[in-house]
């Protein structure tokens, strides 16, 4: 029967099933959890999908995973973080028990030395370790001894079970791995804490990489993220002013992080984009995805068998330059970052690799993107530290928080600028310490309110990459020196017109629409006074003080005249002789001089107290 044929009514209901009466239809919707069981369901599940046509496994993932929309009294029930990734208050407790337990067991009270510090990470898991990965590349927050050692974590992991990554291939395809695979190598090429990579050749007969995502590591990742979302909450609440760091941004930034790194489907299409990228030169290349292959779990791509820059004693052997080779990738880095906005945000040794006369670039799981107003800023504050031009330096930072940014001490950012310029832009550029220059002018943004946007701390991550991989294997390359060329090379006359004619076009429409919006205010302003409804909040710079001391002067006189009151008051009740007595005094009289006296007292010192504080300022 086609789906555009009738339905004939009662043709195909038994005779033996009984009515359905309203309250039952009722009952179960309101309660689902009278359903059949979960074998009768399977089995509901299967008759359907014989009828539509539908694979079983297929229609069971549909009758799994897809819910009904609703609506509310108050909007639609929204999916959760917790119920997205099926985490439990139970949960969560258990996890931060067990994190408890390995940090008490590595003794972290006592100190921490590198080797421990890494082997801790490791046993807290992959979150752990992708952020001991992240500190690796932080030399100005941990000693550089520690991100040695750290740096060790990128490659060193326990490998899955050959058996766990074949199993995680059937579920991802829903067929047999001989089917696409001819054969899949044992042993892994690499283990990392997200992924493992196996050498592999498909059935079509092409040489291949399988990256492998270890299973549950995302669920596991969300469960520590929301951990640390919890301590960043309380910490917000209980250091206020004093915190130093957005602990939540940073969190969530983190987590952003792992959702991308996780998402294999995102490093597909980075690998597709960059390998066009590569085209135009004929010393880049990167592995090819086979997109119809790749799922959010495995990535499949052109295995590269070639020397990796970290070896460059081979590299020499096999007739290479290694001055020629540092030249190219930082020149091609610029390109990267400061022409295209799409660059490679982990060029750590083991993702470069030479092959056929050409630079590798693997791992395109990290990967960065700077639009043109922000590659435009900071080829201005690379120019501006070299001119050692402070002003010029600041509305690059101003520049970059928008219309909206405001120092409140605009001198004050000038002199800090200053400080910035004067100790790196007066060095060689052999010599300029490229992780504390942006470290310090980071930490100087803040300080005056300016949100440095988090893609340029991401450059920042990577230059400081890039420098620690030639210092160690090409020291004869100096990645400033062909970054400033660059710069210079590629902005010509005519470019910079053609820069210098969109920022215009830009800042003029800006400023129009502000204007516009001015004169909007100003007509509502006159409308308003006109109708004697406009009002004034006027405030006197150094007024407060003023107006301080004056009210405690007083309250200091009521205080006074308070006192004043008591003792005449009670010496009338003392010359009346009113009883009972006490100390042949009235009680009343008695009580009144007390007060007064501790009064009095209190007013003295007050006086005297405040009187030394201010003399102290």
């Amino acid at each position: 029967m086609s789906l555009n044929s009738p339905i004939e009514p009662d043709a195909a209901r038994p005779e033996s099933v009984e009515p359905v009466t309203l309250s039952d239809r009722v009952n179960a919707v309101i309660n689902p959890t009278a359903d059949p069981s979960p074998d009768a369901a399977a089995a509901t599940a299967a008759k359907s999908a014989e009828k539509t046509g539908m694979p079983q496994s297929r229609k069971q993932n549909s009758a799994t995973f897809t819910q009904p929309e609703t609506i509310g009294l108050f909007g639609p029930r929204k999916d959760s973080f917790s119920q997205r990734y099926h985490l439990t208050r139970r949960g969560k407790l258990k996890r931060l028990t067990q994190i408890a337990q390995i940090v008490n067991q590595f003794d972290i009270v006592h100190g921490l030395t590198p080797i421990k510090m890494r082997l801790m990470l490791e046993a807290l898991g992959p979150t752990f370790v992708k952020v001991g990965q992240i500190l690796s590349m932080r030399s100005e927050i941990l000693p550089q001894s520690f991100c040695d050692e750290l740096s060790k974590l990128r490659a060193d992991a326990d490998p899955m079970p050959y058996g766990t990554v074949l199993q995680v291939l059937e579920d991802e395809y829903g067929r047999p791995v001989g089917e696409i695979f001819e054969r899949i190598d044992a042993t892994p090429l690499g283990s990392a804490s997200l992924a493992q990579v196996h050498r592999a050749k498909l059935s079509t007969g092409e040489d291949v990489a399988v990256k492998v995502q270890r299973p549950g590591v995302r669920e596991t990742m969300a469960q520590d993220v929301s951990i640390m979302r919890t301590i960043a909450r309380i910490a917000a609440k209980t250091m206020h002013s004093a915190q130093v760091v957005d602990l939540s941004g940073v969190v969530e930034e983190l987590w952003d992080t792992f959702e991308s790194e996780t998402d294999f489907l995102i490093e597909t299409r980075n690998l597709a984009e960059f390998k066009r990228f590569c085209e135009r030169y004929k010393y880049m290349d990167c592995p090819k995805p086979y997109p119809e292959l790749c799922t959010e779990h495995v990535v499949v791509m052109d295995y590269v068998e070639g020397i990796s820059v970290s070896h460059p004693n081979e590299l020499i052997e096999a007739g290479y330059d290694l001055k020629e080779i540092g030249t190219k990738l930082v020149d091609n880095y610029a390109t990267q970052v400061l022409d295209e906005g799409f660059f490679h945000a982990d060029p750590h040794p083991g993702n470069i690799m030479v092959r056929g006369g050409r630079i590798v670039l693997l791992d395109l799981g990290m990967t960065g993107r700077l639009n043109a107003k922000t590659r435009s800023v900071l080829k201005a504050m690379i120019f501006a530290v070299a001119k050692q031009d402070s002003p010029a330096l600041a509305d690059g930072l101003l520049r970059f928080a928008g219309a909206e940014a405001d120092p409140e001490d605009y001198p004050a950012l000038l002199a800090d600028l200053d400080v910035i310029v004067k100790e790196f832009g007066t060095v060689d550029l052999a010599e300029l310490d490229i992780a504390a220059m942006l470290t310090a002018l980071t930490q100087m943004a803040q300080r005056h309110g300016i949100e440095v946007p988090s893609t340029v701390t991401t450059v920042g991550r990577a230059l400081v990459t890039l420098e620690g991989l030639l210092d160690e294997f090409i020291p004869d390359v100096n990645m400033i020196q062909i970054i400033s060329d660059h710069i210079a090379a590629s902005t010509s006359k005519k470019d910079f017109a053609k820069d210098e004619a969109k920022s215009l076009v830009i800042e003029g429409h800006q400023a129009l629409h502000s204007l516009l919006a001015a004169a909007n205010e100003l007509k509502v302003a006159s409308r308003m006074l006109t109708r004697g409804q406009l009002r004034v909040n006027m405030e006197m710079v150094g007024s407060q003080e003023p107006i301080h001391l004056l009210a405690n002067m007083v309250n200091r006189l009521t205080m006074a005249l308070i006192v004043v009151g008591l003792f005449i008051g009670s010496s009338i009740v003392y010359y009346a002789g009113i009883k009972p007595v006490i100390f042949g005094i009235p009680i009343v009289g008695f009580l009144g001089y007390v007060i007064a006296f501790i009064l009095s007292v209190w007013i003295v010192f007050d006086i005297y107290f405040k009187g030394r504080s201010n003399k102290k300022r």
